[in-house]
């Protein structure tokens, strides 16, 4: 596989220069595929742009989602969603649980509406809501905002959210990073905490393809008395 830019074509051969400078010339049924991809070079490896920036784990960043880009995946095996890019700030989606035997009437969904406020080199944030509800009209959420500070391949993402259920109100804090370590890999964390000092802490390792994206963590509830540690899963392919 060779990164370069095509220099000429012919029906019979095309003119092609490496990054390196070099320039190679091939017969056309030498080549198996030829398309255009998006990306840099850094080091002699070709480093493909994350389609997968507009989120950590769970939570959002500030990034948005580019007009026409849809994003596909599931959380923990159980949670499917889907998130449409409807500007190139403002996205909206839901998903509900793969949980069989429950009644559709108690079968729980959510909405995922998110805005960006602010889109700049190295600043991005964005509002939005995780709104939870069920057929009887039962429901509740997170109302936040969310900004991340730095590159695409490294930066700290932090946020604030108000959860709400009925008269209930109570806030929670996140603070997340990533750090891409290779082409094809990043090092991920996302934390909360919100009263008494109770909170998550989770850290793990996102493989990057072309289009798809699995997440390998573990996660920490702090607070609770005890050491528990549980898997995070997570694929998710973007259009």
């Amino acid at each position: 596989r060779m990164y370069g830019t095509v220099e000429r074509e012919t029906d019979q051969e095309v003119g092609f220069r490496t990054q390196a400078g070099a320039t190679v010339t091939a017969r056309r049924q030498e080549i198996v595929s030829l398309r255009l991809v998006k990306g840099r070079i850094e080091d002699g490896e070709f480093i493909r742009p994350d389609l997968h920036r507009s989120r950590l784990f769970f939570a959002p960043t500030g990034r948005s989602l580019a007009k026409g880009q849809v994003s596909v995946g599931v959380f923990e095996f159980l949670a499917p969603f889907v998130q449409i890019g409807v500007t190139d700030r403002l996205s909206v989606g839901g998903g509900t649980p793969l949980v069989f035997g429950i009644d559709d009437w108690d079968r729980p969904f959510w909405l995922t509406p998110k805005f960006q406020v602010v889109n700049s080199a190295r600043v991005q944030a964005s509002v939005g809501v995780l709104h939870v509800f069920d057929v009887g009209g039962e429901g509740g959420g997170i109302a936040y905002g969310v900004g991340t500070f730095g590159s695409s391949d490294n930066a700290i993402t932090a946020g604030a959210g108000l959860g709400y259920s009925g008269d209930d109100r109570t806030g929670v804090v996140m603070v997340g990073g990533e750090r891409r370590v290779r082409s094809n890999i990043k090092l991920l964390t996302e934390n909360y905490m919100w009263k008494n000092g109770d909170g998550i802490l989770s850290g793990g390792i996102r493989f990057l393809g072309e289009r798809l994206s699995a997440d390998l963590a573990l996660a920490v509830p702090i607070g609770v008395g005890e050491l528990i540690a549980f898997p995070v899963v997570n694929f998710v392919y973007v259009f």
